[in-house]
């Protein structure tokens, strides 16, 4: 039998209750707000500016940079910004080339990096998780159809007498 069409046990239906929503829930709302932005980032696109690096925030596997972008034509300025794919090397009040892409939590670094596959990676996910959990729904939905359905008597083609 299928994974569908044996939902059993504890921790599948929470899993397919809690976790899928969860998911799509997430990559939907975290990824595809930021999902323009970091593929506009990747092919050059924006506005191009100086980030200044203010304060280094980490955790365990990775450091983040904090800081102001001004933009080199226009002056648009944002204050306490992420750098996206910040180079390495950068230090408190290094500068360092970057874009303004509308990205609501920061500015992307010119010299490339990965964020835009993390976050199409985070929306795909979303979108799977939503499309695997309207499956079960349905699947599910239809299941309870057929059970709650009287069987019909089968039709006799003898003649009566």
């Amino acid at each position: 039998m299928s994974f569908l069409n044996t939902i059993n046990g504890w921790r599948t239906k929470a899993f397919v209750w809690i976790g899928l929503p969860a998911i799509a829930a997430i990559g939907l709302m975290m990824g595809a707000t930021d999902l323009a932005p970091a593929w506009q980032a990747k092919n050059g696109g924006g506005t191009s500016g100086t980030f200044t690096a203010v304060n280094e925030e980490c955790g365990r596997r990775s450091c983040k940079w904090h800081g102001n972008f001004v933009a080199t034509e226009g002056g648009t300025q944002r204050a306490d910004v992420l750098l996206y794919d910040a180079p390495d090397g950068l230090a408190k009040g290094d500068t360092a080339p970057a874009r303004d892409t509308g990205a609501r939590g920061g500015v992307y670094s010119t010299t490339g990096g990965s964020t835009y596959l993390q976050v199409t990676g985070l929306v795909v996910a979303g979108v799977a998780a939503l499309v695997i959990w309207v499956v079960i729904i349905v699947r599910a939905i239809r299941r309870r159809r057929e059970t709650a359905e009287p069987s019909a008597t089968p039709a006799s083609f003898a003649p009566s007498a």
